[in-house]
């Protein structure tokens, strides 16, 4: 049998007893093992029940509906490739949200220890789009719950299953049959008066029976993962959770009705199902950065801003989100939240809120759409990880006399001092109210320098230089270095940097690549950019604020040499073997 990585490591300490069941189908052979859940604890024997600690589900939403809008096998391939840098800054848990993953997906789960809830629909009868899952439901949903459920049940890494994320049954004059795309955006992300929820009597809606049909469906098949959904209506009148058929009480957003929840649904377990929409562009930054940019105010009202771009500190979210600060420090705060599902880990084709054309990719991610990190990826590393962190940002090119907002993520530190130019600007220290240290100085090119100090000695230093004119082309393979087998993936950064190797945080060159040999391929390009309009497949890319990509795929034993030039630039070189 297959070892799996997850037991004992990720989400339990010293648990060692489980219960291996064979589900009864005869399509599924392989031993199945359920994980347990955040309050409980699934497939474990009683001794081993007291001894299981909290889990605080660390999670990300990837969007499988969007990927499958584009070539699903290679962006699947992707994103898998990235979920080690996504372990690394600290997630134990994935929500497939709002379809069922690939299959080498849920392996690669497996592998890795995560917790993933798995989930069925993004709609029921009511329809969110006109051509959508609602014109099927009734002549598919059984069927379609039914094989979802018994193709994946046997993966242990499966603790949890989804019956609909933001469905509009929730509500009772959702009557989405009739609502055009914003008008249904309308319904599902922001709030309702108590007069538009259903007045009912002694018996159950034609929506919670519904709810429980689908509920006790997934029972019969697997009785020993808990059952959620994904809601955007936190009333305990929701049709959903009237039912009485949800094992585990999620929201998505809604943040200032959470401490409401053991009020509301006593003794219930909850999760944030879906948190924050924090919209950014790696490497763009609006200040001062003490304000906050909602964008766009209203689902109604068109947004423009002719920059395309969001701002990366953490001070731009849409109107039914919030920042990632305030969500990790409502979670620190309340106790009974299990933990959240950050929307989303990675940018994707599609969403681009909130603008429109020529905006085609979401601002969403944690990670931008070429696989480099926004900034918040540190704040996450900082505080689900022991890792040490020591974030200092922005990039440190402005225009003399510019006041400028330096903020610094870190861990593993009481204070972090901060210099420009070796003068300091003081100390400060990260606070209950923010999780970040944050300076407002005036920029002079040089270099800006932070500190970091535990117990008055020095555990950490970075610093950033005042970058010159574009030089050369540094290469970086990153994940498999310079050797690789069978069809992987080599991900090569590209950076654009000045003479002394500071990267050029502004340059936007246009890098041209070349292969000299045949044992690989460029599989893609890209440069994380929202509004790019470049292609995918090419032999060249655009660098953004600095940086670009391209991903190179093994094909056959031997050397392949990946050249990257620019004009006025010269060429940069990366040897590429297979075996």
């Amino acid at each position: 049998m297959k070892k799996y990585g997850f037991v004992n490591e990720v989400f339990v300490s010293n648990v060692d007893k489980y219960i291996i069941k064979i589900q009864p189908d005869a399509n599924a052979q392989m031993m199945g093992l359920s994980t347990g859940d955040i309050d409980v604890a699934l497939n474990m024997t009683d001794d081993t029940m007291a001894e299981l600690d909290k889990v605080n589900v660390e999670g990300i939403s990837i969007d499988f509906e969007n990927m499958y809008q584009t070539d699903k096998d290679k962006f699947s391939r992707f994103i898998i490739e990235l979920m080690p840098r996504m372990q690394e800054m600290g997630i134990n848990s994935v929500r497939c949200s709002p379809n069922p993953p690939p299959q080498a997906w849920l392996d690669l789960a497996d592998e890795m220890g995560l917790l993933i809830i798995d989930e069925a629909f993004d709609m029921w009868r009511k329809r969110k789009t006109t051509y959508d899952y609602s014109r099927y439901f009734n002549e598919w949903h059984e069927r379609d719950l039914e094989d979802f459920i018994i193709r994946d049940r046997n993966h242990p890494s499966i603790f949890m299953w989804s019956i609909g994320n933001e469905v509009l049954e929730q509500w009772s004059h959702a009557d989405a049959d009739t609502l055009s795309l914003d008008e249904a955006n309308l319904i599902l992300n922001f709030g309702h008066s108590p007069e538009m929820l259903a007045k009912e009597g002694s018996e159950m809606s034609i929506n919670s029976l519904l709810t429980k049909k689908l509920a006790d469906m997934v029972r019969d098949l697997d009785d020993e993962r808990p059952v959620t959904a994904g809601c955007n209506d936190p009333s305990p009148r929701n049709h959903l959770f009237k039912s009485g058929a949800l094992d585990m009480i999620g929201y998505n957003y809604h943040n200032r009705n959470i401490p409401s929840v053991p009020e509301n649904f006593p003794g219930m377990p909850f999760i944030i199902t879906e948190s924050n929409s924090a919209i950014a562009t790696r490497g763009y930054y609006d200040m001062p950065s003490d304000s906050m940019y909602i964008w766009p105010k209203h689902w109604a009202i068109p947004f423009r801003n002719d920059s395309y771009s969001c701002s990366s500190y953490d001070n731009c979210h849409v109107p039914w989100g919030n920042t990632h600060e305030e969500t990790l420090k409502l979670i620190r705060d309340n106790d009974f939240i299990s933990g959240q599902y950050i929307w989303t880990g990675f940018d994707y084709i599609g969403e681009p809120t909130p603008y429109g054309w020529p905006a085609r990719s979401s601002y969403f991610g944690i990670i931008d759409l070429a696989g480099f990190p926004k900034d918040s990826y540190y704040l996450y590393k900082s505080e689900w990880t022991d890792e040490p962190v020591l974030h200092l940002f922005p990039h440190w090119n402005w225009t003399e006399g510019q006041e400028i907002d330096m903020w610094c993520y870190y861990n593993n530190a009481d204070e972090v001092e901060l210099f420009v130019n070796g003068v300091s600007q003081g100390v400060k220290s990260k606070t209950d109210d923010c999780l970040h240290t944050a300076w407002r100085v005036v920029f002079e090119p040089g270099e800006v320098e932070a500190v970091a100090r535990k117990n008055g000695k020095e555990v950490g230093r970075k610093t950033i230089r005042t970058a010159g004119e574009p030089s050369e082309i540094r290469l970086t393979c990153d994940r498999y270095g310079e050797s690789a087998a069978d069809d992987a993936l080599a991900f090569v950064k590209v950076e654009i940097v000045d003479a002394d190797g500071n990267l050029c945080p502004n340059a936007d060159n246009l890098v041209n690549f070349e292969l000299e040999g045949d044992s690989a391929f460029i599989a893609g390009v890209d440069n994380g950019s929202p509004i790019s309009l470049e292609r995918f497949k090419d032999n060249k890319r655009k660098a953004f604020y600095g940086k670009c990509l391209v991903v190179l795929q093994a094909d056959k034993p031997g050397k392949t040499i990946l050249k990257a030039s620019s004009s006025g630039l010269g060429t940069a070189e990366v040897v590429f073997r297979t075996r």
